[in-house]
């Protein structure tokens, strides 16, 4: 019997360590995983923030109304909106400034947004 050929297969042992070697790859890929789609799920959710306050702001434009309570629960549900208008100061005097903030909860934060635009008063047009 030749020498070589006694021990031709893998043994225990190597068989242990490669699968520990492949559960340790993908356990770390998963961990990767999870974090790509929180950060994913963080960016989806600010992106509709800014819709959501920018929706509000182009309805004023339009309109010179805020978007009806019940139709921004149906568009965007679980988030929040808060309008405050205030006077132009300095160069914008004699316009109105409107700050809408928008605010959703995430997985474990709130996610809040604030966008602000100036408007002529009604019935002036721009100069």
């Amino acid at each position: 019997m030749n020498k070589r050929n006694k021990h031709n297969g893998f043994l225990l042992t190597e068989l242990i360590v490669a699968l520990t070697v492949l559960v340790i790859i993908l356990s770390c890929l998963a961990m990767a995983l999870k974090v790509f789609r929180n950060i994913n799920q963080y960016q989806l959710t600010r992106q509709r923030c800014i819709s959501a306050a920018q929706a509000q702001l182009d309805c004023i434009a339009v309109t010179g109304k805020a978007i009806d309570d019940e139709d921004f629960k149906r568009l965007w549900p679980k988030m929040s909106i808060e309008i405050k208008q205030s006077d132009g100061i300095d160069q914008w005097q004699g316009l109105k400034l409107v700050n809408v903030r928008a605010t959703v909860k995430d997985i474990n934060k709130d996610i809040t947004v604030e966008l602000a635009r100036y408007f002529a008063p009604k019935g002036e047009s721009w100069k």
